[in-house]
């Protein structure tokens, strides 16, 4: 609670800080607000949003009349807190908005003005010959009429039908096109109803030329005096707005000034009082809960915070907590959804397992450099933060994955220095870079395969044992042991009976046989064990088909690592070798380089273009299926703080 006078100052502080948002008020205070003691607060919202629409139609509008080409990687100009909170220079900038919109709109009068014309100057073209004024409508006695007659139908079978029905009426052809005979008639007064029931049947279509006095080649002239005009008038507004574009980055301040405003009016909009006081409720982070009371003491508030009872873990917003590593997951949880409140955060846990399977798919050190490269430079010249931040982490930790998986694999542009090597030297016995496994080696897919079983296995058991110590810790440990232990203990039984029918290990078979056993029964128990009668074997069947079908599908789904490990190195290899085919039959010369070259180049790109996109997607589904299936909890909301956001220009941080 604070007094009302001091609400726009706190607000302000409060969106300095940044780690405070704002809710809805409680029951409690609503049913006060039913009863005429409190009240709704109201902010200028919608008028703060319309003047803000104003200065991007502005932008927007000098970005068309005025462009200016951007420096690729450019960072956003960077204003302090204070300068961004200012409302110095608003009221300039919204006149300067406002008048390039009447420029624009004189523009736009005028264009649309031209069209006009352009369609006036089109119709009357066909009637460029006719000498007589286009308001001539006969005399006294005689009547003309303009019109046309669709093209296929013959003018003499006209001019004869209309000697039969009225002998005192001639008909003119003005000019004629593919589509239509424009033609003018003149018959008596008494005949004229005679005539057009004769034309009717033959398609005649009168032509009306309203407001029109003058002959249509005059018409044509005027309109084209007008046409002229109006492009200079168009010229000289177009130039008034593009002669603004030293103003832009007015414009783009005075914008994001207005989208700080509309956060705190938003922010505003949720708070209830008094004529004298204010009330307001809202989420901090607790270890920003310092920082928030020391501005508190200074307002004189009066202030209390708890933390959220079970019951309300619902309504609670989520903030994931991220170091320098572990925020580049942060768009990958994103993408899924945000944990529940309470629940487990699982960006520490992916982070280790997603970069090291990026780097395995990709595996080479070449597409490893060029990644790191361009995030290295990405987060030097443009300064990302919040979601660009994380792709930029996220691209130089999977790079760098890439780069020491290449090396393990002797993967550099796929066998690039093997080719390069044979190219000149055709003779030469070098058999490539060193690697320590390689599925394209004789003999080496096969342990790449495994091995990638291996650590899905590891992955699936790291998930299982978030799970069962969430269980433990929400009071459910027999959860835990029929269902992760039970799992355990199965996996223990089968690998003790495999490893000696292996031929890995001399020991007997029989105790791995009681263990998996066991395990089987303590799962099976474990599934039936809150059913009653029949109920029992329909869980222990299904349980038994899905941990089957399961675990065997989730395991078998490592497999991609492997997979795409060949796929990208076999594309790689393919590419190298179609382009060193000129060098192996006409020889070594500038020619043969330059094709190498550009093959090359050409298929590498391909190839790291879909890899770098292929990997994240295969990478991104072990995580969200396979790994999220054994512990994730989702439905979390965002934390939306009261802060400055900015669309054109970035806040320094304090």
């Amino acid at each position: 609670m604070v007094v009302r006078s001091r609400k726009e100052e706190l607000l302000r502080q409060m969106q300095r800080l940044g780690c405070v948002e704002l809710s809805e008020i409680g029951p409690a205070l609503q049913e006060t607000e039913a009863l005429g003691l409190v009240r709704r607060e109201s902010s200028s919202l919608m008028a703060i949003k319309a003047r803000q629409n104003t200065l991007d139609h502005a932008v927007a509008l000098l970005d068309k009349y005025a462009p200016v080409k951007s420096k690729l990687l450019s960072a956003k100009p960077e204003f302090s807190q204070e300068e961004l909170l200012s409302d110095e220079g608003l009221e300039d900038a919204m006149k300067l908005a406002e008048a390039i919109g009447a420029a624009d709109e004189r523009v736009r009068r005028a264009g649309a003005e031209e069209s006009r014309l352009h369609n006036l100057i089109e119709s009357l073209t066909p009637w460029k010959s006719l000498p007589l004024p286009l308001d001539t409508e006969g005399t006294e006695r005689a009547a003309v009429l303009t019109g046309s007659i669709p093209g296929r139908i013959p003018l003499a079978d006209v001019s004869k039908a209309l000697e039969e029905a009225a002998e005192e009426a001639e008909m003119f052809t003005v000019s004629q096109d593919k589509s239509a005979n424009y033609v003018l008639l003149v018959c008596m007064r008494e005949c004229l109803q005679a005539v057009q029931e004769c034309l009717r049947s033959y398609g005649f279509t009168a032509t009306a030329f309203g407001g029109m006095s003058g002959t249509p080649q005059e018409e044509i002239l005027r309109a084209e005096e007008s046409l002229q005009k109006l492009a200079e008038e168009k010229a000289v507004w177009s130039a008034d707005i593009a002669g603004r574009g030293g103003n832009r980055d007015e414009l783009k301040l005075a914008s994001d000034r207005l989208s700080v405003k509309i956060a705190a009016a938003e922010a505003e909009d949720r708070l209830f009082g008094t004529e004298t006081t204010l009330v307001l409720e809202g989420w901090v982070p607790a270890e920003k809960e310092a920082e928030l009371e020391a501005i508190l003491e200074r307002y004189e508030c009066a202030w209390e915070t708890s933390d959220p009872d079970k019951e309300e873990y619902e309504q609670v917003p989520v903030q994931l907590k991220n170091n320098a590593v572990t925020n580049s997951l942060n768009m990958v949880t994103n993408m899924y959804s945000l944990p529940a409140y309470g629940s487990v955060d699982p960006n520490p846990l992916m982070a280790p397992f997603f970069i090291l399977f990026y780097g395995l798919m990709m595996a080479d050190m070449g597409y490893g450099v060029l990644m790191v490269l361009a995030a290295l430079v990405a987060m030097k010249k443009i300064k990302p933060q919040g979601g660009t931040l994380a792709f930029c982490q996220l691209l130089l930790y999977c790079g760098i994955s890439t780069f020491i998986m290449g090396a393990l694999t002797g993967g550099l542009f796929g066998d690039a220095p093997y080719r390069i090597v044979h190219m000149f030297n055709p003779q030469s016995t070098w058999q490539g870079l060193p690697y320590l496994f390689n599925p394209l080696a004789k003999g080496g897919a096969e342990p790449v395969l495994y091995g990638a079983m291996v650590l899905g296995l590891i992955h699936l058991n790291v998930g299982m044992i978030v799970s069962a110590v969430v269980k433990v810790r929400d009071g459910n440990p027999l959860d835990a042991v029929f269902e992760e232990g039970a799992l355990w203990v199965i996996l223990l039984g089968g690998i003790l009976y495999a490893l000696p029918m292996l031929g890995i290990l001399s020991i007997p078979t029989t105790p791995g046989l009681v263990i998996l056993i066991v395990g089987v029964v303590a799962l099976l128990f474990g599934a039936g064990r809150h059913s009653k009668g029949f109920g029992k074997v329909t869980a222990a069947v299904g349980c038994i088909y899905n941990t089957l079908t399961g675990w065997f599908g989730d395991i078998l789904s490592y497999s991609r690592i492997m997979a795409l490990m060949l796929a990208g190195s076999v594309v790689g290899q393919v590419f190298n070798t179609i382009a060193a085919m000129p060098a192996e039959g006409m020889g070594v010369n500038l020619f043969t380089i330059l094709v190498f070259l550009l093959i090359f180049l050409i298929g590498h790109t391909m190839n790291f273009a879909l890899n770098l996109l292929g990997c994240f997607v295969h990478d991104l589904r072990l995580q969200c299926l396979e790994f999220f299936g054994k512990f994730y909890q989702d439905g979390g909301r965002a934390f939306q703080p009261l802060k400055i956001r900015t669309k054109y220009v970035r806040a320094k941080e304090n």
